[in-house]
């Protein structure tokens, strides 16, 4: 576990390390990345079935490839990064977007119908965000993912003790005997699995967590509870809310979900579009152009827009090869 987190840290610190993010600054698109300009011979249809995370991302995409292509229609549906792989394998879908990677079993399934494993491509970077009350004095001091395992996990794998009062975490006044409200996603969620691997050490939610069925439920149900808590994408801030700084381990300065912590934040992820490619083959002008208008300069301006950390020219470069594509001569 330990030497998986620190490969995921390497690879965000090297995304960082190719963005123009100095601190408290606003983040700006690598400049290496290209222009899109539109081509002929794009039609058919785009069905996107996947992540609740990305619909946002997905729909403004969609809406920027129309823009070029206004003859192609695009349809996204967002109910969970686990409708992505069983949509992907019929061939009811061009994209599957996933706020997680796919699970060994999703991809065995693929490789089973298709001969070849479907790919994963890295569209930007989220800061998986802990929700508190606008008010609540947590977000000024923060917690570390023991912590937010012995609050909403029964199993509390880490070792941690249960905890259910806000006076738990040190809290006192008026806030010291109020019980833990918490708020969290269901389970065709990918954040829903990404948290429970990462924040509750693989253990299992309490019963008392209030599933919500996208990620704005969970932003709003905590902007209406004083003492609720709850995870979403950072995407998904609003004013009604604080986001906590999180720490690896108690007694570690906890990390605020900002641009310029990307590398040491505990909850940094990357979002995926995963697409049916045959390796060796040309893909379609249709899926092509939306992969290549992605990873533009217009769309990872997208990426900032939607409140997420758009990826490097590097990333893109890399990632685009492997569906075919040369960044540096294909646009």
């Amino acid at each position: 576990m330990i030497r998986k987190r620190n490969l995921i840290a390497t690879a965000l610190f090297a995304v960082v390390a190719g963005l123009s993010v100095p601190a408290m600054a606003q983040v700006q698109v690598d400049s290496r990345l290209p222009n899109y300009t539109p081509t002929g011979g794009v039609s058919g249809a785009i069905k996107s079935v996947g992540s609740d995370t990305m619909n946002n991302l997905q729909t403004l995409w969609g809406e920027k490839y129309v823009s070029f292509y206004p003859n192609v229609p695009v349809e996204i549906e967002g109910k969970g990064s686990s409708t992505a792989p069983p949509a992907l394998i019929a061939g009811s879908s061009n994209f599957g977007p996933m706020s997680r990677s796919m699970k060994d079993k999703e991809i065995d399934e693929f490789e089973k119908r298709y001969g070849y494993k479907p790919t994963a491509l890295r569209t930007s970077i989220d800061m998986l965000a802990v929700y508190v009350h606008k008010d609540n004095p947590i977000a000024k001091t923060g917690l570390s993912l023991e912590q937010l395992d012995g609050i909403f996990s029964k199993t509390r794998k880490s070792g941690a003790a249960e905890i259910t009062t806000w006076g738990q975490l040190g809290l006192t006044g008026e806030w010291a005997s109020k019980p833990i409200s918490l708020y969290g996603r269901n389970s065709a969620s990918g954040t829903y699995g990404y948290f429970k691997d990462h924040a509750l050490f693989k253990g299992d939610y309490k019963d008392s967590v209030k599933e919500q069925p996208g990620s704005a439920s969970v932003v709003q149900g905590v902007a209406s509870d004083k003492y609720g808590i709850g995870y979403s994408g950072i995407g998904y801030r609003t004013a009604d809310v604080a986001v906590v700084p999180l720490a690896h381990k108690s007694g570690e300065k906890a990390v605020p979900a900002e641009p310029n912590n990307v590398s040491e934040y505990p909850l940094a992820r990357f979002l995926y579009l995963n697409v049916n490619y045959k390796p060796g083959s040309k893909l379609d002008p249709l899926r092509a152009e939306y992969l290549k208008l992605v990873f533009s300069k217009q769309g990872q301006e997208v990426v900032i827009k939607d409140g997420y950390l758009p990826v490097s020219y590097n990333i893109a470069k890399q990632d685009l090869s492997n569906v075919g594509i040369n960044i540096d001569t294909d646009y």
